[in-house]
């Protein structure tokens, strides 16, 4: 089954205390890579998320962001005073105004302005009362994101029998073309010694030796049965429920070297058009590997 490596998947979870909201973008990449953002409440649970994550998904760049929220009515968000600070702040305003003579009064407003007047004390969780509601929304996250991999995967697919149905006709030409251009070269090399030594009588082993040595420096059976077999692979890694994307990425750069081969050795301008015909649609398949867990 093919999967999307682009995605995105939302799973929320909450009871009467706590409130999670996780949101899981992937994208591509050539290896596994998952970035975390979430809250410091929930710091020494990150191997465990990460576990879960990496259970399911084998590859591409996976962006997750963890939101929590205490939703009893008198939760306590670990908020304090920086007494120290404010007194000195009220100090340096009471000196201002003897200085200069003035009469104002500092406002508890102004205070709560001063860049870390309020500091925040995370207050430490039960972890063991955290750890089920996170996992109910990271694997609702996992399974909403699943589904629009598989449904990414299945255009994907499509384009792919597309593209390998296209390739295999051109192939197919190619195969039909191949014995007749050995023939073709006996019948212009016999035609061209004809017009160059008229009435002198051709050496039929001579002719033959030059059509044999032609027809083995221009034999392409080889390159068209790998070719061949490299589709009926790329086939076969499209049904297998597994991260194929590397394989199949594989086998479209050796189905190229094929290619390139054909039209090299072939010397025939048919199998060289039908050859840059495979090659476009080589590159349209590669382009959409890349986006193929």
């Amino acid at each position: 089954m093919i999967k999307s490596m682009t995605a995105y998947g939302r799973g929320d979870y909450s009871d009467n205390d706590r409130a999670f909201t996780v949101e899981i973008k992937s994208l591509n990449n050539r290896f596994k890579d998952i970035v975390l953002r979430f809250p410091n409440a929930l710091q020494a649970m990150e191997d465990e998320i990460r576990s879960i994550i990496a259970s399911r998904i084998q590859r591409g760049r996976i962006e997750v962001s963890i939101k929590f929220e205490r939703i009893e009515k008198n939760a306590d968000y670990g908020l304090e005073l920086n007494l120290p600070l404010i007194r000195s702040h009220v100090r340096i305003f009471r000196q201002l105004n003897e200085e200069l003579g003035l009469d104002e009064k500092i406002r508890p407003e102004y205070l709560l302005q001063v860049k870390d007047a309020i500091l925040y004390k995370p207050v430490e969780e039960d972890l063991d009362a955290l750890k089920p509601g996170l996992q109910k929304a990271l694997n609702q996250a996992l399974d909403s994101l699943e589904e629009m991999r598989i449904i990414e995967g299945q255009a994907i697919e499509k384009d792919f029998l597309k593209r390998l149905n296209l390739i295999q006709g051109y192939l197919d030409q190619i195969e039909k073309r191949s014995p007749l251009v050995v023939e073709e070269y006996r019948t212009k090399l016999r035609d061209k010694i004809n017009t160059l030594t008229q009435e002198i009588q051709i050496d039929e082993t001579r002719l033959a030796q030059e059509v044999t040595i032609f027809a083995s420096r221009c034999d392409i059976t080889e390159e068209i049965v790998r070719t061949k077999s490299h589709l009926k692979q790329f086939r076969d890694y499209m049904s297998l429920d597994d991260s194929i994307g590397r394989r199949l990425d594989f086998l479209i750069q050796e189905m190229n070297r094929e290619v390139n081969t054909m039209s090299s050795k072939a010397s025939d301008s048919s199998i060289s058009i039908n050859s840059v015909e495979i090659k476009s649609e080589l590159e349209k398949l590669r382009e959409q590997t890349q986006n193929v867990e």
